[in-house]
């Protein structure tokens, strides 16, 4: 069974880490929740989420994926944490999938492990940069660097790393059995 490991920083996106664990779970994705700033971690809309771990624990050599949910907030402090910034570096060097939603692409470009095309929240390409930014995608794939828009494209962009860590038949029946 694959492992996603998605870390949550103070003023996380919500709707953007439950559907990327959700989704994920239902495909068959073994995903941890690490919690940056604590156990408890609150996001942008002040709905709190217990986190499995804190990030500090985890043993990336066991995980496939990280995915970074966004929030502007809560990107910020996954592009200023040392541990994160490291943990993307790592798991990029070691050929794994990196995945980041909303503002959360922010946070890879400051590691340097984004890949040339990649999409994200609307502005945030201009702390990026415009080359190769895509504003008609909702979900890019370069390589094994996956982006996504924000909220209103979650499902998209979590049905996809269903498909890229479980392939077409398990990204088929799960689109299916929650009428996506």
């Amino acid at each position: 069974m694959p492992k996603m490991l998605v870390p949550l920083a103070e003023g996380f996106e919500e709707i953007e880490a439950i559907t990327i664990i959700d989704v994920c779970r239902r495909g068959g994705i073994d995903v941890t929740v690490a919690g940056v700033t604590g156990t408890t971690i609150k996001g942008g809309q002040g709905i709190e989420v217990a986190a499995d771990c804190l990030i500090d624990s985890v043993d990336i050599n066991s995980y496939d994926m990280i995915t970074l949910p966004g929030g502007l907030a809560g990107t910020l402090v996954l592009s200023e944490s040392e541990n994160v910034q490291s943990i993307l570096k790592q798991m990029k060097e070691q050929g794994k999938y990196i995945g980041a939603i909303c503002a959360a692409p922010l946070a890879l470009h400051t590691a340097d492990v984004l890949n040339n095309d990649f999409t994200c929240y609307p502005s945030i390409e201009n702390q990026i940069r415009i080359e190769g930014y895509h504003h008609d995608h909702s979900t890019i794939i370069d390589g094994k660097v996956m982006t996504s828009q924000g909220v209103g494209t979650a499902i998209d962009f979590a049905l996809n790393i269903v498909r890229e860590l479980q392939g077409e038949s398990s990204f088929k029946e799960l689109k299916e059995s929650i009428l996506a």
